[in-house]
């Protein structure tokens, strides 16, 4: 049977021990240099975060964007008569040989013998909305939210150009230029600025 052995490793040993422990400047860096890696992980996380409402929030904008140039983009291809001008809930004034035909709304007729019957497209200042009415109808659709640009229809020919006379079947311009962010609304940056992004589509209507 062996007896236990112990070791004393004297003051040397002890001056080892101490040595080898942390000093208060040491253990004073390591809490910053720790403390700066946790703060740029939780920026990184608050980043993405912030990235994701952005996200989500074009793509609401987007899908605004979207559903108003389905539905329109059917009205206008299968449209009677398109003319291009100023209008409100109610009233619509087109704008007049010789000059510019663009505006804040358009009116489409389904038929081009029957003029009472329409479809008016028009952006409000107001609420800066893009509505859509039917005559007979007291509803109003709002298609598009936010939209800054009063000039929201243009008449053009072929090659891009803004007619000046009504023509037949034009080319028909939709602009929607965005500058807050929906669903939810998002600061951006300092002073809280929003973010900005444009939308444009170019729609024919059917020859006959």
């Amino acid at each position: 049977m062996k007896a236990p052995c112990f070791h004393f490793d004297g003051p040397r040993g002890r001056r080892r021990r101490l040595e080898s422990a942390l000093t208060l400047t040491e253990l004073m860096v390591a809490m910053g240099v720790f403390m700066l890696v946790i703060g740029g992980v939780n920026y990184i996380h608050l980043f993405g975060f912030r990235m994701n409402e952005m996200v989500k929030a074009k793509l609401g904008a987007s899908g605004d964007a979207r559903k108003a140039i389905s539905k329109m983009v059917g009205e206008i291809r299968g449209a009677g008569v398109v003319r291009v001008g100023n209008g409100s809930l109610g009233s619509f004034n087109e704008m007049a040989a010789g000059k510019a035909q663009r505006g804040n709304a358009i009116q489409i007729y389904p038929s081009q013998s029957d003029t009472n019957a329409f479809i008016r497209y028009f952006w409000d200042a107001k609420d800066t909305q893009l509505k859509r009415i039917e005559n007979g109808t007291n509803a109003v659709l709002v298609v598009a939210n936010t939209i800054t640009n009063a000039v929201v229809f243009t008449s053009e020919d072929f090659a891009g150009n803004i007619l000046t006379n009504n023509v037949k079947n034009p080319v028909v311009g939709l602009t929607l230029q965005f500058y807050q962010l929906e669903y939810p609304k998002v600061a951006i940056g300092s002073g809280s600025y929003y973010d900005f992004y444009q939308f444009r589509a170019k729609i024919t209507p059917r020859v006959e």
